[in-house]
């Protein structure tokens, strides 16, 4: 049976694009490598393990003694020196695996006129400092279905192999992977998907009682919808398109949309305990860095006062 014209054009549009994409990748992997170690470099600051009080043989702080306590904890020659007693805390040096996913889909190579890069970028640099800076804390970083959990200096460059060589197309959301109970997962994507897919998603990987991250990384053009007049709109990994007379006649369930996706996310992010943050193109990767670090480095106990920087990113982004 012979092929229909229509079907043979879209095919040979997705593999032409697909090689451009591939080509596009490769091209700015020492750039993006370059500047995520320029980032995490003007974030490190002698940040060393987790910074947090638990197992281990490094001093990290006194403290007040607690009453209920074991009295073998008290370390009686500071005590000594004050009215007060002490306890001695060791800084945690449990390594443990966080995982990291850059969305390298299709849809991350969409830019704007008004954004300086492709969604893509963001989310590389983004993954490759936050990996310097865990791996320099003495963590292990992997990636879900490319990469084995490493803690060598070279993670860098271990990452951009793995991403260059992965097999197949890459997917919008991650590979069905089982984190450990321990392990942390960090997702950076525009999560344009389905809101089910989505959430299914988060409830995989929550459930054997990893924490977690998302990052939503977004194109100003996505959160305010900019477009008016006859406006052709193609969906970048399906390779479909529709024709709009007067796109403007859309935005404002566009942006209703947008919002109702987001809460679904949210709330599902918040009952498994796990952050949501978003990130825009036109602002700089090192404000989300930061953030996602202080909220690595903190003690569970910690979150909650962290809620308010992750609120206040949100509405920047808006």
């Amino acid at each position: 049976m012979a092929e229909v014209p229509g079907v043979m054009r879209k095919a040979e549009r997705a593999v032409r694009t697909g090689a451009q994409q591939s080509a596009s990748l490769m091209a700015s992997m020492p750039r993006l490598v370059l500047e995520a170690r320029r980032v995490s470099a003007s974030i490190f600051h002698g940040v060393h393990g987790r910074r947090r009080a638990g197992p281990g043989e490094n001093f990290w702080q006194y403290r007040r003694f607690v009453g209920g306590e074991p009295a073998s904890r008290i370390d009686w020659r500071r005590s000594a020196r004050d009215d007060l007693l002490f306890v001695r805390e060791r800084e945690w040096e449990a390594a443990h695996t966080i995982w990291i996913w850059p969305d390298c889909s299709a849809s991350m190579t969409f830019k704007s006129n008004l954004a300086p890069a492709m969604k893509r970028d963001h989310a590389l640099l983004l993954a490759f400092a936050l990996a310097e800076l865990l791996v320099r804390g003495g963590e292990r970083v992997g990636m879900p279905g490319i990469m084995r959990p490493t803690s060598t200096r070279g993670v860098i460059e271990r990452m951009v192999e793995a991403i260059v060589h992965q097999p197949g197309e890459p997917s919008s959301l991650p590979v069905n992977f089982k984190p450990g109970s321990h392990d942390e997962v960090l997702l950076l994507g525009d999560f344009w998907s389905p809101t089910e897919e989505i959430v299914k998603a988060i409830t995989h990987f929550a459930g054997s009682g990893a924490g977690g991250h998302i990052v939503q990384i977004v194109d100003p053009a996505e959160e305010t919808f900019p477009y008016s007049g006859r406006i052709e709109f193609e969906e970048p990994e399906g390779g479909e398109a529709i024709t709009v007379g007067r796109a403007e006649a859309w935005a404002a369930e566009y942006i209703q949309r947008v919002a109702l996706h987001r809460a679904a996310i949210r709330a599902e992010t918040a009952r498994r305990a796990w952050s949501f943050a978003i990130h825009r193109t036109d602002k700089p990767v090192s404000q989300m860095l930061l953030a996602l670090h202080a909220r690595m480095s903190a003690t569970p106990d910690a979150l909650p006062q962290l809620q308010p920087a992750t609120r206040a990113i949100d509405e920047a982004a808006l």
